[in-house]
Protein backbone atom coordinates (compact mmCIF):
# COMPACT_ATOMS: atom_id res chain seq x y z
CA UNK A 1 0.00 0.00 0.00
CA UNK A 2 2.81 2.43 0.82
CA UNK A 3 5.96 1.29 -0.93
CA UNK A 4 4.14 0.76 -4.23
CA UNK A 5 1.75 3.70 -3.71
CA UNK A 6 -1.23 1.37 -3.60
CA UNK A 7 -3.15 3.85 -1.47
CA UNK A 8 -3.39 6.12 -4.53
CA UNK A 9 -5.16 3.35 -6.44
CA UNK A 10 -7.86 2.51 -3.90
CA UNK A 11 -10.47 4.54 -5.75
CA UNK A 12 -8.66 5.07 -9.05
CA UNK A 13 -8.08 2.23 -11.50
CA UNK A 14 -7.30 4.25 -14.67
CA UNK A 15 -9.44 1.61 -16.38
CA UNK A 16 -10.27 2.12 -20.05
CA UNK A 17 -11.47 -0.17 -22.82
CA UNK A 18 -9.22 -0.19 -25.89
CA UNK A 19 -11.57 -2.49 -27.79
CA UNK A 20 -14.41 -4.84 -26.84
CA UNK A 21 -11.81 -7.53 -26.05
CA UNK A 22 -8.95 -5.54 -24.47
CA UNK A 23 -8.73 -3.07 -21.61
CA UNK A 24 -5.94 -1.18 -19.84
CA UNK A 25 -5.54 -0.10 -16.22
CA UNK A 26 -3.12 0.54 -13.39
CA UNK A 27 -1.80 -2.08 -10.94
CA UNK A 28 -4.87 -3.98 -9.70
CA UNK A 29 -5.38 -4.93 -6.08
CA UNK A 30 -6.55 -8.47 -5.22
CA UNK A 31 -10.06 -7.08 -4.73
CA UNK A 32 -10.01 -5.47 -8.16
CA UNK A 33 -8.69 -8.67 -9.74
CA UNK A 34 -11.67 -10.53 -8.30
CA UNK A 35 -13.89 -7.82 -9.79
CA UNK A 36 -12.29 -8.22 -13.21
CA UNK A 37 -12.74 -11.98 -13.03
CA UNK A 38 -16.42 -11.49 -12.21
CA UNK A 39 -16.68 -9.30 -15.32
CA UNK A 40 -15.44 -12.19 -17.44
CA UNK A 41 -11.79 -11.27 -18.00
CA UNK A 42 -9.69 -14.33 -18.79
CA UNK A 43 -6.17 -12.88 -18.92
CA UNK A 44 -4.20 -10.19 -17.12
CA UNK A 45 -1.00 -9.00 -18.78
CA UNK A 46 1.47 -7.59 -16.26
CA UNK A 47 3.81 -5.14 -18.00
CA UNK A 48 5.94 -4.52 -14.89
CA UNK A 49 7.74 -7.85 -14.88
CA UNK A 50 8.04 -10.61 -12.30
CA UNK A 51 9.12 -9.50 -8.84
CA UNK A 52 9.37 -10.54 -5.22
CA UNK A 53 7.60 -7.32 -4.26
CA UNK A 54 4.18 -7.47 -2.66
CA UNK A 55 2.29 -6.07 -5.63
CA UNK A 56 3.38 -8.95 -7.87
CA UNK A 57 3.02 -11.74 -5.30
CA UNK A 58 -0.49 -10.58 -4.35
CA UNK A 59 -1.44 -10.31 -8.01
CA UNK A 60 -0.19 -13.80 -8.80
CA UNK A 61 -2.07 -15.22 -5.82
CA UNK A 62 -5.28 -13.35 -6.66
CA UNK A 63 -5.22 -14.42 -10.32
CA UNK A 64 -4.76 -18.06 -9.32
CA UNK A 65 -7.65 -17.80 -6.86
CA UNK A 66 -9.88 -16.21 -9.50
CA UNK A 67 -8.95 -18.70 -12.22
CA UNK A 68 -7.39 -16.02 -14.42
CA UNK A 69 -4.24 -16.40 -16.51
CA UNK A 70 -1.44 -14.05 -15.48
CA UNK A 71 1.02 -13.26 -18.28
CA UNK A 72 4.16 -11.21 -17.73
CA UNK A 73 5.47 -9.08 -20.58
CA UNK A 74 7.96 -6.53 -19.27
CA UNK A 75 8.20 -3.10 -20.88
CA UNK A 76 10.06 -0.01 -19.67
CA UNK A 77 8.64 3.50 -19.63
CA UNK A 78 11.92 5.34 -20.22
CA UNK A 79 13.62 3.15 -22.78
CA UNK A 80 13.22 2.59 -26.49
CA UNK A 81 11.32 -0.54 -27.44
CA UNK A 82 13.54 -3.34 -28.68
CA UNK A 83 12.81 -5.21 -31.89
CA UNK A 84 12.10 -8.31 -29.82
CA UNK A 85 9.51 -6.47 -27.71
CA UNK A 86 7.56 -5.24 -30.72
CA UNK A 87 7.60 -8.63 -32.43
CA UNK A 88 6.83 -10.30 -29.10
CA UNK A 89 3.85 -7.99 -28.58
CA UNK A 90 2.30 -9.24 -31.81
CA UNK A 91 2.73 -12.84 -30.67
CA UNK A 92 1.30 -11.98 -27.27
CA UNK A 93 -1.84 -10.42 -28.76
CA UNK A 94 -2.33 -13.44 -31.01
CA UNK A 95 -1.92 -16.01 -28.24
CA UNK A 96 -3.71 -14.74 -25.11
CA UNK A 97 -7.29 -15.53 -24.21
CA UNK A 98 -9.72 -12.63 -24.34
CA UNK A 99 -11.21 -10.55 -22.79
CA UNK A 100 -7.86 -9.39 -21.46
CA UNK A 101 -6.49 -6.50 -19.45
CA UNK A 102 -3.00 -4.97 -19.63
CA UNK A 103 -1.56 -2.98 -16.76
CA UNK A 104 1.60 -1.32 -15.49
CA UNK A 105 1.92 0.64 -12.25
CA UNK A 106 -0.10 3.73 -13.13
CA UNK A 107 -1.71 2.65 -16.40
CA UNK A 108 -0.18 5.62 -18.21
CA UNK A 109 3.08 4.85 -19.99
CA UNK A 110 3.76 1.14 -20.45
CA UNK A 111 0.06 0.41 -20.71
CA UNK A 112 -0.08 3.23 -23.24
CA UNK A 113 2.69 1.96 -25.52
CA UNK A 114 1.30 -1.57 -25.43
CA UNK A 115 -2.20 -0.28 -26.09
CA UNK A 116 -0.85 1.59 -29.11
CA UNK A 117 0.88 -1.55 -30.37
CA UNK A 118 -2.34 -3.49 -29.84
CA UNK A 119 -4.28 -0.97 -31.92
CA UNK A 120 -1.81 -1.39 -34.79
CA UNK A 121 -0.84 -5.04 -34.56
CA UNK A 122 -4.13 -6.59 -33.49
CA UNK A 123 -6.71 -4.16 -34.87
CA UNK A 124 -4.79 -3.18 -38.00
CA UNK A 125 -5.26 0.56 -37.51
CA UNK A 126 -2.85 3.33 -38.45
CA UNK A 127 -0.19 4.80 -36.18
CA UNK A 128 -1.94 8.17 -36.10
CA UNK A 129 -4.87 6.53 -34.30
CA UNK A 130 -2.73 4.23 -32.19
CA UNK A 131 -0.70 7.07 -30.61
CA UNK A 132 -3.83 8.52 -29.01
CA UNK A 133 -3.32 5.76 -26.42
CA UNK A 134 -0.34 7.81 -25.24
CA UNK A 135 -1.98 10.96 -23.91
CA UNK A 136 -2.58 12.97 -20.76
CA UNK A 137 -6.06 11.48 -20.63
CA UNK A 138 -4.34 8.42 -19.18
CA UNK A 139 -1.68 10.34 -17.21
CA UNK A 140 1.07 10.11 -19.83
CA UNK A 141 3.51 13.02 -20.27
CA UNK A 142 5.37 13.03 -23.56
CA UNK A 143 7.55 15.96 -22.52
CA UNK A 144 9.54 13.89 -19.99
CA UNK A 145 11.68 10.80 -20.39
CA UNK A 146 8.49 8.81 -20.92
CA UNK A 147 8.16 10.68 -24.22
CA UNK A 148 10.63 8.17 -25.64
CA UNK A 149 7.57 5.94 -26.14
CA UNK A 150 5.97 8.57 -28.38
CA UNK A 151 9.28 9.03 -30.20
CA UNK A 152 9.18 5.41 -31.32
CA UNK A 153 6.02 6.13 -33.32
CA UNK A 154 7.24 9.56 -34.42
CA UNK A 155 10.33 7.92 -35.91
CA UNK A 156 8.25 5.25 -37.62
CA UNK A 157 5.97 7.88 -39.19
CA UNK A 158 8.87 10.14 -40.17
CA UNK A 159 10.64 7.29 -41.96
CA UNK A 160 7.63 5.59 -43.55
CA UNK A 161 4.73 8.08 -43.45
CA UNK A 162 2.80 5.08 -42.19
CA UNK A 163 2.92 3.38 -45.57
CA UNK A 164 5.16 0.50 -44.52
CA UNK A 165 3.73 -2.09 -42.10
CA UNK A 166 5.09 -1.55 -38.61
CA UNK A 167 6.55 -5.03 -38.23
CA UNK A 168 8.31 -4.80 -41.59
CA UNK A 169 9.85 -1.48 -40.56
CA UNK A 170 10.92 -2.91 -37.19
CA UNK A 171 12.53 -5.97 -38.77
CA UNK A 172 14.23 -4.19 -41.68
CA UNK A 173 14.94 -0.57 -40.76
CA UNK A 174 14.48 0.17 -37.07
CA UNK A 175 17.63 0.88 -35.05
CA UNK A 176 16.68 1.17 -31.35
CA UNK A 177 20.07 2.50 -30.18
CA UNK A 178 20.30 5.18 -32.88
CA UNK A 179 16.68 6.20 -32.33
CA UNK A 180 17.22 6.51 -28.58
CA UNK A 181 20.21 8.82 -29.12
CA UNK A 182 18.02 11.25 -31.06
CA UNK A 183 15.40 11.56 -28.36
CA UNK A 184 15.42 14.62 -26.08
CA UNK A 185 13.18 15.24 -23.07
CA UNK A 186 12.48 18.47 -21.20
CA UNK A 187 14.00 19.02 -17.75
CA UNK A 188 10.83 20.30 -16.09
CA UNK A 189 8.85 17.29 -17.26
CA UNK A 190 11.55 14.93 -15.98
CA UNK A 191 11.17 16.42 -12.50
CA UNK A 192 7.39 15.90 -12.69
CA UNK A 193 7.58 12.33 -14.00
CA UNK A 194 10.63 11.11 -12.05
CA UNK A 195 10.51 12.98 -8.75
CA UNK A 196 6.84 13.77 -8.19
CA UNK A 197 4.93 10.98 -9.93
CA UNK A 198 7.85 8.59 -9.35
CA UNK A 199 7.09 6.54 -12.44
CA UNK A 200 8.98 3.28 -12.88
Amino acid sequence: MWRDHGFLRIGWSNFHWISPEMARANQPSPKRIAHYAAQGFKTIVNLRGESEAGHYLLEREACAAAGMKLVTFQVRSRDMLSKEQVIGAKALFDEIAYPALMHCKSGADRAGIMAALYVMLRQGKRAEEAVTQLSRKYGHFREGKTGILDFFFETYLAETKGEKPLLDWVREDYDPAATKQKFMSQWWANIWVDKILRRE
